[in-house]
């Protein structure tokens, strides 16, 4: 997998390729506690790349969305396929993350 990662002011924009599972997931939680700065104010995950999502990931998108909440911030994932679409949507996901 592969993470490109592009700040904006207070906004981070995080741009996962590939496979989010429980062997990418750790990297994924390492890039984002390196580059989730106090400043970050809006989270944006770009799934448009990934063609797969475990429960490792909905893991890490949980504890964004916990800090986000905490700091008085926002998330919002946006670009999700449909296959990606389905596992937010069984796990209840979408109660709670702002999808776009």
């Amino acid at each position: 997998m592969t993470i490109t990662t592009v700040k904006d002011g207070k906004k981070l924009e995080v741009i996962p390729e590939g496979r989010i599972d429980a062997l990418t997931a750790p990297e994924l939680e390492r890039k984002l506690s390196n580059e989730l700065d106090d400043t970050a104010e809006e989270l944006v995950f770009n799934l448009e790349n990934v063609e797969y999502l475990s429960t490792a990931g909905l893991r890490v998108f949980l504890a964004c969305s916990q800090e986000m909440e905490a700091r008085g911030g926002s998330i919002r994932v946006v670009h999700v396929n449909e296959v990606i679409m389905r596992v937010l949507t069984l796990t209840g996901f979408q109660d709670f993350l702002n999808i776009e």
